[in-house]
């Protein structure tokens, strides 16, 4: 058995045992719990569920949509076959002031890349896009809106906080996002990938959900190891990189389970 799904659905188990049942701002309920802590070595795994189908692609072509392209436009997304930003498009196209717009006019990216190769030891190497002059200029405010960078000898740590987290939908999608991420940093700045920390502040479970989230459940004996992630080493600059540079390899996995996201 792969450690997401291990790690994954025993979280999943336990916000529906011990999770508080209650509104929020739509229209489905949900079983919620604080401060959920994932956490995983990259030397040993990568992280990615197998226990169903995860749209590994389409996670690699929104993370490059943000942190390469540093763009807000969704039809950008659309033209590659990607919807998941569909039901937040605005009357301009776009998702307002979030993401890829503010890791752009903050030139976050870019301070970011450069400590990694000239300041390795620097402590403050942070992308924040919880940019308050931003937030009511966009449908959505930023889940996962924190990421903070460590390089310890020659391994580069990456600690991802999201304050709200669709455990069925969203978060599997943002674990094996932002690993990548952690891969296509650590080459293009010659260090290795080292611990990736997931931390969710609320970890919640839709009541439309719940169905398909025990049926998921059902399948923990049945989870496949995990598959290996395969990079173009030719790439050395981070804005070089395309979706097809960014491969699994061995990736076996039970079929997808539909469940439908809350707006």
């Amino acid at each position: 058995m792969s450690k997401y799904d291990e790690v994954y659905l025993q979280i999943a188990e336990n916000i529906l045992e011990n999770g508080y049942f209650g509104e929020n701002r739509t229209i489905n309920k949900t079983y919620k719990l604080p401060h959920q802590v994932m956490q995983f070595d990259l030397r040993k795994e990568f992280p990615i569920l197998t226990t169903k189908k995860l749209a590994f692609k389409t996670a690699i072509k929104e993370l490059l949509w943000i942190f390469k392209d540093q763009s807000n436009d969704v039809k950008k997304l659309q033209a590659e076959n990607v919807h998941i930003w569909d039901e937040w498009i605005m009357q301009n196209g776009t998702i307002g002031e979030s993401y890829g717009y503010v890791v752009k006019k903050y030139n976050q990216m870019d301070e970011l890349l450069h400590n990694l190769k000239n300041d390795p030891q620097n402590r403050r190497m942070i992308i924040d896009l919880w940019q308050i002059p931003h937030l009511n200029n966009a449908p959505l405010h930023p889940c996962c809106f924190l990421t903070m960078w460590d390089v310890s000898g020659d391994r580069l740590n990456c600690m991802l906080v999201q304050r709200s987290g669709d455990w069925p939908l969203g978060v599997p999608f943002n674990t094996t996002q932002y690993a990548v991420l952690v891969y296509l940093l650590a080459q293009v700045s010659n260090l290795k990938p080292g611990l990736f920390t997931h931390v969710i502040n609320n970890a919640h479970i839709y009541e439309n959900q719940v169905q398909g989230i025990r049926e998921q459940l059902m399948r923990k004996n049945e989870a496949y190891e995990a598959p290996n992630l395969v990079i173009n080493k030719n790439i050395k600059d981070f804005y070089e990189f395309t979706a097809d540079d960014i491969n699994l390899e061995n990736y076996k996995y039970h079929k997808a389970i539909k469940m439908e996201v809350s707006v």
